[in-house]
């Protein structure tokens, strides 16, 4: 959770109308309503629209948890962001499946989504709805327009403020080229409502997210209790090395030295360690993790929404497990782990003890059916010492967008697929998590255990439910094809191939048809 401070400064700032029809109707040209006479004259207004910006990871709207829907076309609660990019990130893996029949779910289930698919659709313009805000900030705050408003004592402030702005921009511009690969790319000196953006390459819009960080790495705030919730240095670090990961899915040229160094970066930072309490960093006091590097903050009195985290807490039970016992009023009866991901945690792997199997058989025969396939519920709305947050139905918990133990093991992959480094280090790392898996060392690993596939496994058991799963397999070759099989893969209950484009998640066919400088971006 926020610092209070920052979470009524979120509270405020939804307040704002800050865009119009534009980012709620994406086929419309985007028309600002900011003006210099109508907000900024105000010198809390900055901060107040930069919290608007984080917070726009878990909110919805104008309000909360529904009612003023910030984006159009869905349900306000299915159309969160973060709620979403879990969706498109976890649901057509061999992870997660859930029995609901909400328009656009059922075909992320088994890959068979086309154009039309509205949870596809609404995470595009949830993308560039954020990508808006922060070019609207930008365009407002610029050292001209303070001294303009007589705003100098303002200035230095302002400019970390702009940088933690543009790492929020850096972010949703690597979801985006992750999910669509080619899409437009929309800064600040671009011309509101003039023409319709035009179509940037996947590579274009990857250089440009990695100049944007590399830029205002040293212009973030630095890591600490008081800044919990913003980007720090660590955080753009985090990022590089995510993009350096899967600089070759994105561009074609490797770029595992550099996903290294970033992971390097990280670790050698002094401001983070590995958390020796792994459940500790998924309930509702996880803002006391000395793990986490950057989150997206809920809070059950400030920012409410029937996405983000209350999604993930209450569908991640059902069944005959009791919700009192995750911190919650009642159970959804949502997602499921598939037998692909069950099967990989050895006995003896703590992170497999929150594991629900009373009444769950462990293979999804049927996806509508709770009972089928073992209840994960990772994420809950207990506090370490074992009490609920401070509500029953919105929940306290943060996501962890990024923490140390996933720069462990970049680290130890880009060594494995030779971005120099030291494989003995690797191998420290990745026993390091398992000896806080096991408790022990018992499930250490030895260097000639230590594969590419290995490290794949292994982030399929540190990282499940934490939107690493697809990016992953594709980063493997594994996504599409028949070469992996796994539950409804393709539609079918043991798995078949699916078509290269499948990679790739198709732009909105109404977005086409919007803005004629949009084409053919490789995926179906």
């Amino acid at each position: 959770m926020m610092t209070r401070n920052w979470k009524e400064l979120a509270v405020a700032a939804a307040l704002l109308l800050m865009v119009a029809a534009g980012c709620t109707d994406p086929t419309v040209a985007p028309k600002s309503t900011v003006t210099q006479a109508n907000i900024f004259t105000d010198p809390g207004a900055y901060q107040q629209f930069l919290a608007k910006i984080y917070a726009g990871l878990i909110v919805t709207g104008q309000q909360g948890p529904a009612g003023n829907a910030d984006i159009a076309g869905i349900d306000e609660g299915f159309g969160e962001y973060l709620r979403l990019y879990w969706y498109l990130q976890e649901m057509p893996t061999d992870e997660a499946v859930i029995g609901w029949n909400d328009p656009g779910l059922p075909d992320l289930n088994t890959g068979l989504w086309g154009a039309d698919n509205s949870m596809i659709n609404a995470m595009y313009y949830r993308v560039f709805f954020q990508v808006m805000l922060v070019n609207e900030f930008l365009r407002q705050s610029v050292d001209d327009s303070l001294i303009a408003r007589g705003q100098e004592d303002l200035l230095d402030e302002v400019h970390q403020y702009r940088a933690e702005a543009r790492f929020m921009r850096a972010l949703s511009y690597w979801h985006g080229l992750d999910l669509f690969a080619d899409i437009p790319l929309v800064t600040e000196v671009d011309e509101l409502g003039a023409t319709p953006p035009m179509q940037a390459s996947r590579d274009s819009i990857f250089n440009y997210v990695v100049s944007e960080l590399n830029a205002i790495r040293d212009e973030l705030p630095a890591a600490g209790a008081a800044n919990y919730g913003r980007a720090s240095p660590e955080a753009a670090d985090m990022l590089l090395a995510e993009l350096y990961l899967n600089a070759e899915v994105y561009t074609g040229t490797a770029m595992y030295n550099e996903a290294r160094q970033a992971a390097e970066d990280v670790i050698g930072s002094t401001a983070f360690s590995l958390d020796p309490n792994y459940r500790r960093m998924f309930g509702a006091d996880n803002n006391t993790s000395p793990e986490l590097i950057f989150v997206a903050p809920q809070d059950g009195g400030h920012t409410q929404t029937w996405g983000g985290m209350t999604f993930l807490v209450h569908a991640g039970c059902g069944g005959s497990m009791a919700s009192a016992d995750y911190g919650i009023d009642y159970c959804w009866g949502g997602y499921r782990l598939k037998q692909q991901a069950y099967r990989q945690f050895a006995a003896g792997d703590g992170r497999a003890a929150y594991f629900w199997t009373d009444g769950q058989t462990d293979s999804v025969e049927a996806i509508g059916d709770f009972k089928y396939g073992v209840a994960a519920p990772k994420f809950t709305n207990l506090v370490s010492t074992g009490g609920p947050g401070s509500q029953l139905t919105m929940v306290d918990t943060d996501f962890p967008v990024f923490r140390l133990g996933e720069a462990y093991l970049i680290y130890a992959e880009a060594v494995l697929r030779g971005g120099g480094g030291s494989r003995a280090t690797a191998l420290g790392y990745v026993n390091d998590i398992r000896e806080r898996a096991y408790g022990d060392a018992s499930g250490d690993i030895t260097d000639a255990e230590l594969t590419l596939d290995f490290i794949l496994a292994e982030r399929g058991r540190e990282l499940l439910y934490e939107t690493r799963r697809r990016a992953d397999l594709v980063r493997y070759g594994l996504f599409t094809g028949a070469t992996y099989l796994w539950a409804w893969k393709g539609g079918t209950a043991g798995g078949t191939a699916l078509d290269a484009c499948k990679s790739i998640y198709p732009l909105p066919a109404n977005e086409l048809i919007a803005n004629p400088n949009l084409g053919d971006n490789g995926g179906c």
